[in-house]
């Protein structure tokens, strides 16, 4: 039978222990929890930065305040053809990014591009003023042609609005050079097929006459059809066909 101060020890011990595990579990559970706590108070703190770039100024404004964030405006502002004026171009830190609340979004806005001007385009060929006003963003609004010999085929003899304009647009007249002589094709129907040859040839049509054809009533040579037809539109150098009786 066990002494009755060994029974006591042995009491108090396991009594000792039951309260040191007990304990231990509490301060297992309460930092447990303490730490589940601070991390959701620094999760709540965090946002992800929304995307601002292309955006107004206001609606920018309005989106970081949203999630908690403040803007910061960049002094340096740039043109940009894309974008009207007091528009985002950039942000940092970049769209996705999470970082905590009231931490700086800084962003870059733009500006309007400065007004076109047109430049001197006169006594160049068309394809050289369209390249320089493509460079200098104006647009062609309008081609006027002239057909003259007092200038060089092919170039802008006149434009408007003048050098110097402040213009999107521009309007432009080019020589075309001298008009080509064109003639209306006669009706040679009846006619004797030699001499109308003859007279074509000597305005420098190139006239063929093909074999002849049988045709009851009509002296022979007499041009029974044509190309082209009377009342085309021919220059010199034009062929011409002939078909004459027999």
């Amino acid at each position: 039978m066990p002494a009755p101060h060994t029974t006591t020890l042995r009491t108090r011990v396991w009594t000792a222990g039951r309260w040191m595990l007990l304990l231990g579990g509490l301060a297992a559970t309460y930092l447990i929890f303490l730490l589940a706590s601070l991390k959701v108070a620094v999760t709540a703190r965090e946002v992800t930065v929304p995307d601002l770039r292309g955006q107004s100024l206001a609606a920018a404004t309005d989106a970081a305040s949203a999630v908690g964030l403040h803007m910061v405006i960049d002094p340096i502002t740039r043109p940009d053809g894309t974008l009207p004026p007091d528009h985002v171009l950039s942000q940092e830190p970049a769209a996705g990014t999470v970082i905590r609340r009231q931490r700086p979004v800084r962003v870059r806005l733009s500006e309007a591009l400065p007004a076109a001007v047109v430049p001197s385009l006169l006594g160049e060929s068309e394809r050289s003023a369209r390249i320089r006003l493509s460079q200098e963003r104006v647009s062609v609004r309008h081609i006027a042609e002239i057909y003259s010999a007092g200038y060089t085929p092919g170039v802008v003899v006149a434009q408007d609005p003048p050098a110097t304009s402040e213009a999107a647009e521009v309007a432009l007249l080019v020589n075309r050079g001298e008009a080509a002589i064109t003639y209306v094709m006669p009706d040679l129907i009846g006619t004797p097929g030699t001499r109308a040859a003859d007279l074509l040839r000597r305005r420098l049509f190139r006239v063929t006459i093909l074999g002849e054809v049988p045709y009851p009533g009509l002296p022979p040579g007499t041009v029974v059809r044509q190309t082209p037809q009377a009342g085309y539109q021919i220059a010199p150098g034009d062929p011409i066909t002939l078909e004459i009786s027999r």
